[in-house]
């Protein structure tokens, strides 16, 4: 079954065609091509999203330096430090 044989398809489609039709000086009826405009503020959403996947998802020298201290036995977080850190990754 093809859906265009529905009625309420055709109307939706005959209203479609009215507002996407005009009429050129020469008398001929033309066709307006749709068009996607993107904000400003998409553009710089892209650009943040962008530079935001081009970052590491492990963060090595922050590693490198727990690692440094853990072995040296300075690394001493406090519980409260510990619980923070648990509560603060956002998801």
């Amino acid at each position: 079954m093809k859906i265009t044989n529905n009625p309420n398809i055709q109307k939706v489609l005959n209203v479609y065609r009215k507002n996407t039709e005009g009429v050129s000086k020469s008398g001929r009826t033309v066709r307006e091509k749709d068009k996607v405009e993107i904000s400003e503020q998409a553009r710089a959403f892209q650009v943040a999203y962008n530079a935001y996947k081009k970052l590491p998802e492990i963060r090595a020298d922050k590693v490198e330096d727990i690692t440094r201290k853990i072995q040296s036995g300075n690394y001493n977080p406090s519980a409260e430090e510990i619980v923070e850190s648990m509560f603060d990754k956002k998801i």
